[in-house]
């Protein structure tokens, strides 16, 4: 069968805007594809932090602004585009978690976590869109999570924008590509990064952040619509999300609620 997307098998002269570029996931693929050959612009809110993702690496451009100031993303979107020649692929990949259960939430938390995994990709996507339509050509790739396949207990902000965003991306791949552009879905699972340091919990499979980007990089190069990893962690919770809700609350409750 055909790869629903475009694959990438090489990325000299690809020209990449990572948002989110500063630690984590987005850190460690942005240096693995600035390895491989790409020019990636890194944004972020922490300058020094992205200076650092960049070190050694001439073709990276360090882009640093507010995701949440809506205002400024044309411009540093216009700074990109001057530098690099353009942008291929847009990675939104800036997220925001705090493990809370419903009643621990407050809507000042809520709110931030909304416009960070959520309301920053619309401003995104309205923002690299035109371009891309314009020309029949590029991609966007959003990082959500397996914590969007169903709801589960500490995700109770978190969960619902991660599943958000699988919605969105299966929209956009609808609408985007009989227009000619690529839209991947990323799904990690457990990643040890500073957000999920968080958990008080064990978190079974637990990746490194390396281990995600390059996970990453092979679904991408295989032109794959999601990307989901590590997989004997996955497609358990494939599985657990297409049980009756009956027999799913229940194994949620007995495993993985806290007593």
């Amino acid at each position: 069968m055909r790869p629903l997307n475009h694959p990438i098998a090489s990325w000299a002269g690809r020209r990449v805007w990572l948002v989110g570029a500063s630690s984590g996931i987005g850190a460690a693929l942005a240096q693995e594809l600035l390895r491989a050959g790409a020019t990636v612009a890194l944004s972020a809110r922490r300058p020094a932090q992205l200076r650092q993702v960049a070190a050694g690496h001439a073709q990276a451009i360090v882009a640093p602004f507010d995701i949440l100031d809506q205002a400024a993303w044309g411009g540093r979107y216009r700074d990109i585009c001057a530098q690099a020649g353009g942008v291929d692929l847009v990675i939104f990949c800036a997220a925001s978690y705090r493990p809370e259960r419903s009643w621990d939430v407050s809507a000042e938390g809520a709110a931030h976590t909304l416009a960070v995994n959520l309301g920053s990709v619309y401003t995104g996507l309205a923002t690299v869109l035109p371009d891309m339509l314009a020309r029949g050509s590029g991609g966007v790739a959003i990082v959500a999570s397996v914590a969007g396949y169903m709801g589960l207990p500490n995700a109770s902000v978190y969960g619902p924008t991660k599943a958000a965003l699988i919605n969105l991306a299966e929209l956009l791949y609808t609408d985007l590509h009989p227009r000619g552009l690529d839209v991947y879905l990323v799904n990690p699972g457990f990643v040890q990064t500073a957000l999920t340091d968080q958990n008080a919990f064990a978190m079974p499979a637990l990746q490194t952040p390396q281990a995600a980007a390059l996970a990453i990089r092979g679904g991408l190069a295989s032109g794959k619509f999601e990307i989901h990893f590590p997989k004997r962690f996955t497609i358990w919770v494939k599985l657990l999300g297409a049980l009756p809700y009956r027999l799913r609350f229940a194994l949620i409750s007995h495993f993985l609620v806290p007593k």
